[in-house]
């Protein structure tokens, strides 16, 4: 997850027809894999298992429609790696949207707490007990946008899962500098604080305690995510702070030096 970073779009004069540029040759377009769906140069089936991860556990992501558009989301990968994951594009989850949902007697969703909203440290269940779901496959509910779209979709999704669902949050791994693979290692998407992680990450490490060969899974879709972000690291550029926000800082720094000299 990250901060959004849009930008309001400058009006720009209408062009012309001898300005308008042609559209891309075919020849300039680039090759998707037709398996993981990304560009051949960080294509990630070479690290992809051959045939996805099974797990006790459905996992259903909840997508919003603006990561869903994001080249370093994820979810689609996450839903290639593992068999029972699966993703709805959309702001919050209600009845009919997911039959899965609509039937499940028990689910965790993942997310961390707030003083109006506890949740339960997730190596602190009894997992035989949650496992043992009446024969039921135990539900995993992850929200995947930027931290500002993810809380949101809590909110609005929260009348509805209060009805069968326990909110849980990882503990913070104190071996990622950071909190985040994304931070830690390579710095692509800034996570506001420590111990946020990555969608995928927060699955994996879930998946850690609550599946029977959780450490073997984990260490799978880890594998998956180093593999994304070092391919996709040499594409990007280094992230830098936004002119706007600069000049901000740099206004306030220039009048408490102005009223230092004053006095």
């Amino acid at each position: 997850m990250d901060f959004d970073t849009d930008e309001p779009t400058p009006d720009l004069p209408p062009t012309t027809a001898a300005s308008t540029p042609e559209p891309p040759s075919s020849s300039h377009r680039r090759d998707i894999c037709s398996h993981c769906l990304r560009p051949d140069p960080v294509c990630l089936c070479h690290v992809l298992p051959p045939h996805p991860i099974q797990t006790t556990t459905r996992v259903v992501i909840l997508h919003h429609p603006h990561e869903a558009q994001h080249k370093l989301s994820t979810t689609p990968i996450l839903t290639k790696a593992l068999l029972n994951a699966t993703a709805i594009v959309g702001r919050r989850l209600r009845h009919g949207l997911s039959s899965l949902l609509d039937q499940s007697s028990k689910a965790l969703y993942l997310f961390p707490p707030t003083h109006s909203s506890p949740a339960v440290n997730i190596n602190h269940l009894d997992t035989l007990d949650w496992l043992g779901n009446n024969g039921e496959d135990l539900v995993l509910i992850v929200f995947d946008g930027t931290w500002k779209h993810a809380r949101e979709m809590v909110k609005a999704s929260e009348e509805f899962l209060s009805k069968f669902a326990t909110r849980v949050y990882l503990e913070i791994d104190e071996k990622v500098s950071g909190g985040s693979i994304y931070d830690s290692e390579l710095i692509l998407r800034k996570e506001p604080f420590l111990g946020c992680v990555s969608t995928m990450e927060a699955v994996a490490r879930a998946l850690r305690v609550i599946e029977p060969n959780g450490l073997e899974i984990e260490s799978k879709l880890i594998e998956i995510l180093r593999e994304m972000v070092k391919l996709q690291a040499s594409y990007l550029k280094p992230m830098k702070p936004r002119p706007k926000l600069m000049n901000k800082v740099e206004g306030k720094e220039k009048q408490m030096e102005e009223n230092e000299n004053s006095v």
